[in-house]
């Protein structure tokens, strides 16, 4: 039986494509960040980003039998 802990875990999973849906919203050249425009170093944060809550949600939903 899934807990349903586990089913609310998985939408961790569309925080990512929210964040990343409309280019529109973070297309611009400023703040930069160590010489990188926004539009470049927004979409690199969400790689750690992503990859966090992913692994949040795997390790939520994970049947260990």
């Amino acid at each position: 039986m899934e807990k349903p802990r586990s089913k609310a875990a998985l939408w961790l999973l569309i925080i990512p494509y929210i964040g990343l849906l409309w280019p529109s919203l973070y297309n611009s050249h400023e703040p930069a960040l160590f010489g990188f425009p926004f539009f470049y170093w927004y979409q690199l944060a969400w790689v750690p980003i992503t990859a966090t809550l992913t692994y949040i949600a795997y390790r939520s939903t994970r049947h260990d039998d």
